[in-house]
């Protein structure tokens, strides 16, 4: 009889760890799906910011300006081009006007009247072309003052007052906190025991905090190094959660 009872003992504790084998638990990381680096169109110094790290902002909030000293330059230079455009039209417009009577007339040759003429219609060209680059400069002055795309936390600030902004050189990295996720590592042998959409239970530990998710995607690439496959995962917030958090997820067995 008793060697029945530890029998049985033993198929349970078999079963029971057959069953936690299938149980699998993550490190996870709390990150943002939405961290931009905001970078500016034009070179320029920066004469103004408005930011630091750690600052909140709202989407259109001023971050910094650039001095607009070149941008005034380039504006100056334009209005005077379509004002002379403009001086010499008018005066190209009065001869042609006159040219045109006095042909009627016999009074000058047609060849006079076509020359203002080509004259006249250049010069409205020349006119329309100078607008156009005033219009551009104006346009222009919009880029100098770089303002939030979206709502978020300043997360890192690599420019001062009085530096250089450089196109395409990240001045600040904007982090979007109504749109974190975890990001986990699983292995390839777990691969199986997961798909996207699978439920999850998650564990916050600085935080004591515990929630719910769903498996949002697995990157199809697996680390060569470590042979992980990336996870990432959507969660319910109803703490105060943010990007860095350490966090456990938890996938049962099937």
């Amino acid at each position: 009889m008793k060697k029945h009872i530890n029998k049985f003992i033993l198929l349970i504790l078999l079963g029971t760890s057959s069953l936690l084998a299938d149980n699998i638990e993550l490190s996870a990381t709390v990150i943002s799906d939405n961290e931009k680096f905001i970078t500016s169109r034009f070179m320029g110094f920066i004469s103004n910011l408005k930011v630091t790290e750690g600052s909140y902002v709202n989407k259109g909030d001023l971050l910094y300006e650039i001095d607009t000293s070149d941008m005034d330059a380039k504006k100056t230079q334009a209005n005077i081009q379509v004002a002379m455009y403009q001086t010499q039209l008018q005066t190209v417009e009065r001869n042609y006007e006159r040219y045109k009577r006095l042909y009627e007339k016999g009074l000058v040759a047609k060849a006079q009247v076509e020359e203002l003429e080509m004259n006249y219609q250049n010069l409205k060209d020349m006119v329309k072309v100078a607008k156009s680059q005033e219009g551009e400069v104006k346009t222009q002055y919009k880029y100098l003052s770089i303002k939030a795309p979206n709502s978020g936390v300043i997360t890192k600030k690599m420019i001062k007052i009085g530096e250089m902004a450089i196109p395409g050189m990240p001045a600040l990295v904007l982090t979007d906190l109504s749109s974190l996720k975890l990001q986990a590592e699983i292995s390839e042998s777990d691969l199986y025991k997961i798909k996207k959409g699978s439920s999850v239970n998650i564990e916050i530990p600085s935080l004591n905090y515990k929630t719910t998710g769903k498996v949002d995607s697995i990157i199809p690439s697996s680390n060569p190094m470590t042979h992980t496959f990336l996870v990432k995962i959507n969660f319910k917030k109803t703490a105060k959660v943010y990007p860095g958090m350490y966090a456990k997820v938890f996938i049962k067995g099937n």
